[in-house]
C-alpha cells in the first residue's frame, strides 16, 4: 500500500492589472499610477484584439478596459472575456470617458464588475484594483484548495478501495471435502474490520472464525488483517490451538486496545475433530454460532461466546465449550452486520426473526448464505449495508 499522499500548500497570488486601450497615453499614465505599488504587477495591450492571448499569458487578476476602441466594440470584448475559460471569472472595470447609465447597463448586463470613467484619481483606482484583486485571489486559492482536497480524497478512496481488494484476497476458498466450507462477505460502503477464515490445523482438526473490529477504516482493517494473520500463523506464544479458550485468551493478551488507538473486536472460534465429531468453540463479545444438527431442523443449537470483547479487559480464563456434532448438521458462523439491520420502514430486524429465517433458508436450493442476504438488502432497501456482511457455513 503506498504513503498517504499529503496536501500541498495552496498557492500565493500577487496583484497584476492588465489594461486594454488603443490610446499609448492612457497606458502610460496608469503605469506610473501604479509605479509605487511594488506588488502590482502592469501589463499594457494597445491592440485589443490581442487581449484574450495576452490575458491567458499574463493571468490577470483585474482587467481594465477601455469600452471605444477603433478595432473591436469594447462592449463586445466584455462578452468575449466573459465566454474565455481563463477570463470567465476575472474582475473587469470598464473605463469611459464619461457617464453614461444606458452604457454602464450594457456594460454590467455583458459582465463587467465595476465601471469608472477615465482617467480616475490615482487612491480610487488604487483601491478599486486591490479590492476586486483581493476577491478574485481568494477564489483561485479556494478553488485550488478544493482541488487539492479532491485529489486527496480520490487518492484516500483508492487505498481504501486497494486495501479492501487486499482483505477479501486474504479470505479462503471455499471446500468440499471432508467438511464443506463456504461464505458469503458484502464490504461495506468504508474499510471495516470482519475478517475470516478456517483450515485444518492437523489432519483431524478444523479450525473456522469470524472477528470483527470496532469501527471502519483503515485502522479498523489493519488491526483485523493483524488478527487474521496470527491466526493463519497460529503465532501466539505459550498456546494450544486445539484449545479455543486459550487462543482467545491469548488474543485478549496480545491486542490490548491501549495499543490498537482504542480499537478492540469480538470474535467466534471453534475447532472440529471429525475423528470423535466434537466442536470445540469460545469466544468474546461475538454473536452465538448457530448449529442445525439436521437439516430440516428449525431450533438452533446457540454456541454462545461467553466471554468479553478482545483487547478491552484483562480476563482471567476463557471458558472452552464443546457440543457433538451429528451427520449432516450446519453450523453458521457470521458477524453482527448479517442479523443487525436497520429496515427501511424505521424498524430493526429482530434476532428471533434472523433465526427463523435462517431455519427456513435451509430447505431451499440456493444456499442460505445467498437468500440471507438478498433478504437484508430488501429489508434495509441498500444494496450496500450500513456494516460489513460476514457469514462462513460448515455443513459436516
Amino acid at each position: 500500500m503506498t504513503n498517504m499522499m499529503l496536501p500541498t500548500r495552496v498557492s500565493k497570488h500577487g496583484i497584476k492589472v492588465l489594461l486594454i486601450d488603443d490610446q499609448a497615453t492612457i497606458g502610460h499614465s496608469v503605469r506610473l499610477m501604479l509605479q509605487p505599488e511594488t506588488d502590482i504587477e502592469f501589463q499594457f495591450c494597445n491592440n485589443p484584439l490581442d487581449a484574450l492571448e495576452i490575458a491567458k499569458s499574463f493571468e490577470p487578476t483585474v482587467i481594465l478596459q477601455d469600452l471605444v476602441m477603433p478595432q473591436v466594440d469594447g462592449l463586445m470584448l466584455v462578452k468575449f472575456f466573459r465566454a474565455a475559460p481563463w477570463t470567465k471569472d476575472v474582475p473587469l472595470i470598464v473605463l469611459s470617458s464619461k457617464e453614461e447609465p444606458v452604457t454602464k447597463a450594457e456594460a454590467f448586463a455583458r459582465g463587467a464588475n465595476d465601471y469608472l470613467v477615465k482617467l480616475p484619481d490615482r487612491l480610487e483606482l488604487i483601491a478599486r484594483i486591490r479590492y476586486h484583486s483581493k476577491g478574485y485571489i481568494n477564489l483561485l486559492e479556494r478553488n485550488e484548495a478544493y482541488q487539492q482536497l479532491a485529489a486527496s480524497q480520490k487518492h484516500l478512496a483508492d487505498e481504501i478501495d486497494a486495501a479492501s481488494k487486499y482483505v477479501q484476497s486474504l479470505l479462503p476458498a471455499p471446500t468440499e471435502e471432508p467438511v464443506r466450507l463456504e461464505w458469503h462477505f458484502l464490504p461495506c460502503a468504508e474499510l471495516g474490520g470482519d475478517s475470516f477464515g478456517y483450515h485444518w490445523l492437523d489432519d483431524d482438526h478444523l479450525g473456522i472464525y469470524v472477528l470483527d473490529v470496532t469501527g471502519h477504516g483503515l485502522g479498523s482493517a489493519l488491526l483485523s488483517i493483524s488478527v487474521m494473520n496470527v491466526m493463519r500463523a497460529k503465532s501466539l506464544p505459550n498456546t494450544n490451538f486445539l484449545v479455543p479458550g486459550e487462543v482467545i485468551g491469548g488474543l485478549n493478551e496480545a491486542f490490548p486496545m491501549d495499543n490498537h488507538g482504542g480499537k478492540c473486536f469480538t470474535i467466534w472460534y471453534g475447532v472440529y475433530n471429525r475423528q470423535t465429531r466434537v466442536l470445540k468453540y469460545a469466544g468474546g463479545g461475538h454473536p452465538s454460532a448457530l448449529l442445525y444438527q439436521t437439516p430440516g431442523s428449525t431450533q438452533p443449537e446457540q454456541l454462545e461466546s461467553t466471554g468479553p470483547m478482545m483487547g478491552m479487559i484483562s480476563w482471567p480464563m476463557f471458558d472452552t465449550l464443546e457440543t457433538v456434532v451429528q451427520p449432516g448438521a450446519r453450523l453458521y458462523v457470521y458477524s453482527d452486520g448479517v442479523h443487525e439491520i436497520h429496515k427501511s420502514d424505521g424498524g430493526e430486524w429482530r434476532f428471533d426473526e434472523f433465526v427463523e429465517f435462517l431455519s427456513q433458508a435451509q430447505q431451499q436450493d440456493v444456499p442460505p448464505g445467498e437468500l440471507l442476504l438478498k433478504h437484508v438488502r430488501e429489508l434495509s432497501g441498500k444494496q450496500i449495508l450500513d456494516d460489513d456482511y460476514s457469514i462462513v457455513e460448515a455443513r459436516f
